[in-house]
């Protein structure tokens, strides 16, 4: 009978133990880089700790009801029974051990992957990297229902598509020209919320080819299904030839995204600007302060017109062209004709 239970609970518990063999090959659970391996392993231990406490109540609840059942005149009948000490520092003491282990552990774990911890030669050591490459700087900018990657660097950008070499760490700066959004690439590293006027920072590192989705799991209206975008970890050739096609595409400027933030997912943004095909859209970027002006629209003191406004509905893109720097900030903090605000952090509110 005892064998039989057991082989009941193991066939029970058989799919979620094969869940793991069915996942996206390039998710969490298989991931492309350092990052989303140390989040793996810890989530695997974590739950093998947690364990500890839970499958004792899984497995021992059935098989104390199948014991002490009525029809079982074997069984010890002690209707007075009320407190056992030994049972009791056992119910409260592991439980307590485990959540003071896991605290201590995991909190030393989230800081050593702090996604605003810069990827330098002391960290790649730390995650068994190796050697790194020059980083690689990644503006995120979350639209409806869309996301656009600019490469101020590179002069370059892309919406719908994020692509990276392997071996060169990547330095974010995400936020949104809408809600508030949530940006996740799951093979690469953890989630980072992206907010309108604010700026948040995601640092990550691809140690081998790969595809992972970059998803927004923050709902954001009717098309928040259709906002993920392909993340490509390449060899470094293949990155060099995909730069040279987008510097080889048409212009992205303060006018083009202007129409470019209209609600919409990638394929209505390219019949919008009248461009031919499907998939993502690369451009070469013509202001390589597109990112601070779009932060900086909300924060120049004063609302912002619903018509200027991306994702309202009543928004015009002749009047959400983002403003300057110098438009946004005086003479005195940007210097006359400022054009470019990359080294400084933009301002707190």
């Amino acid at each position: 009978m005892k064998r039989k239970i057991i082989i009941a609970i193991g066939a029970a518990m058989s799919p979620i133990l094969a869940l793991p063999a069915f996942a996206e090959p390039s998710g969490f659970l298989r991931p492309l880089g350092p990052i989303a391996e140390f989040q793996r392993t810890e989530l695997i231990w974590a739950s093998a700790i947690i364990a500890i406490a839970i499958l004792p109540v899984l497995i021992g609840a059935p098989l104390i009801v199948w014991r002490y059942r009525r029809s079982n005149k074997n069984a010890t009948y002690r209707p007075d029974w009320h407190f056992d000490t030994k049972l009791e520092v056992l119910m409260w003491g592991v439980p307590t051990l485990i959540v003071i282990a896991l605290s201590v552990w995991l909190t030393q774990a989230v800081y050593r992957i702090d996604p605003y911890r810069t990827i330098d030669a002391e960290m790649a050591d730390g995650l068994d990297i190796g050697e790194i490459g020059a980083p690689i700087r990644i503006e995120t900018v979350g639209l409806d229902w869309k996301w656009l990657f600019l490469y101020p660097e590179e002069g370059i950008a892309s919406v719908g598509e994020m692509v990276i070499p392997t071996g060169r760490p990547v330095a974010m700066r995400l936020t949104t020209d809408t809600v508030m959004q949530s940006f996740m690439a799951s093979g690469l590293a953890g989630q980072i919320y992206a907010m309108a006027g604010m700026v948040t920072q995601l640092n990550l590192i691809a140690t081998r080819t790969g595809t992972t989705l970059a998803e927004n799991t923050q709902y954001n209206g009717t098309g928040f299904p259709a906002q993920r975008a392909p993340v490509e970890a390449v060899d470094p050739t293949a990155y060099g030839a995909w730069l040279e096609a987008a510097r080889a595409a048409p212009t992205l400027n303060a006018q083009s995204y202007a129409i470019l933030a209209q609600s919409g997912d990638v394929a209505k943004a390219r019949a919008d600007l009248g461009r031919d095909g499907d998939g993502p859209l690369l451009f070469r970027l013509d202001d390589p302060a597109l990112f601070d002006r779009i932060v900086g629209r909300y924060r120049s003191g004063t609302p912002v017109p619903a018509a200027a406004q991306p994702g309202s509905p009543s928004y015009d893109p002749g009047q959400g062209i983002p403003p300057t720097l110098a438009e946004i900030f005086p003479d005195a903090f940007c210097g006359p004709g400022a054009t470019r605000l990359a080294q400084v952090d933009l301002p707190e509110p």
